[in-house]
């Protein structure tokens, strides 16, 4: 019997995605797809859905019909070269010129997403922000000129609608589970009034029973966290989770069943270290009333 085709890759996953935006910028069916380049709909579907690792000439027929140009085509054939090779350094650069291609396709991932595992060491998770915050954040920390802002926190303000309603094909939001060392409550980004603001939606927040804060606090001392953010990202039964590491050269997704399972430990243990969800109220009450 033939080996059965494993889970698709990170690449291929992002792949499929810009294939299934491109047909759809090109406001097509897969129906009219077959109809003009003799693609096959059977075919374009396990395409976009990554099931498929689509062969040159295929892409060259599809990129001919969708009007994809030059340099966009270069980058969608070398990523379908390397499409069954694990783990990807994604080009999600937050001070890009425009929003990238590799952000739009994290954000794909966040949006199927059934479970979302974010620790952080020094801001509030960008999912939790308020839109002063978030703007404060991208002024002081990314090299971006300013203009560029605005379209970044319209952005992220438009991912956090995942927290509050259903994703296609779901019954519930996303389950999110937030785990922020005590620096991340204390330093006050975009001064005293921003802070307090963004300390209060964390309030609200947590009443909600998709989403669950805890906070490391200072007296723990050391904690595995120090070494960096990450999130988690769950799918259940669909395909196989991922782990996403933001840095300066682009976003690193990680996702060999042992890495995997390295970070599920790590947040495990630092959700054992951190202040339960109660406590972790209190204390944020505690800031919000200083």
């Amino acid at each position: 019997m033939p080996t059965p085709p494993g889970p698709p890759t990170v690449r291929l996953r992002r792949l499929a995605a810009e294939l299934s935006s491109l047909r759809a910028e090109a406001q097509l069916t897969r129906e009219q797809v077959e109809e003009q380049t003799g693609v096959n709909q059977g075919t374009l579907w396990r395409l976009e859905k990554g099931r498929a690792k689509p062969q040159s000439g295929t892409l060259e027929t599809l990129f001919d019909l969708y009007g994809v140009p030059p340099k966009r085509r270069t980058e969608l054939i070398e990523l379908a070269r390397d499409a069954k090779s694990p783990g990807w350094l994604g080009p999600y650069r937050v001070y890009a010129d425009e929003i990238s291609p590799g952000y739009a396709t994290y954000m794909s991932f966040e949006a199927e997403a059934s479970t979302l595992h974010n620790f952080e060491a020094l801001l509030i998770p960008g999912l939790l922000q308020t839109p002063e915050y978030a703007r404060a954040s991208l002024l002081d920390v990314v090299p971006i000129p300013e203009e560029r802002i605005e379209e970044l926190v319209r952005v992220r303000a438009e991912r956090q609608a995942i927290l509050t309603r259903p994703a296609p094909g779901r019954e519930e939001p996303v389950q999110f589970w937030a785990v922020m060392d005590e620096a991340a409550l204390r330093r006050e980004v975009g001064g005293r009034a921003v802070m307090r603001a963004q300390l209060r939606r964390l309030l609200e927040l947590s009443e909600r029973p998709n989403i669950n804060l805890q906070v490391i606090p200072f007296d723990k001392g050391a904690h595995p966290g120090m070494i960096g953010s990450f999130i988690r990202l769950g799918f259940g039964n669909t395909a196989p989770d991922l782990i996403c590491e933001e840095r300066w050269a682009g976003n690193l997704f990680l996702e060999k069943e042992s890495e995997v399972e390295r970070y599920g430990i790590v947040f495990d243990t630092l959700r054992a270290m951190a202040l339960g969800p109660r406590d972790t109220v209190a204390m944020i009450a505690g800031l919000v009333a200083r």
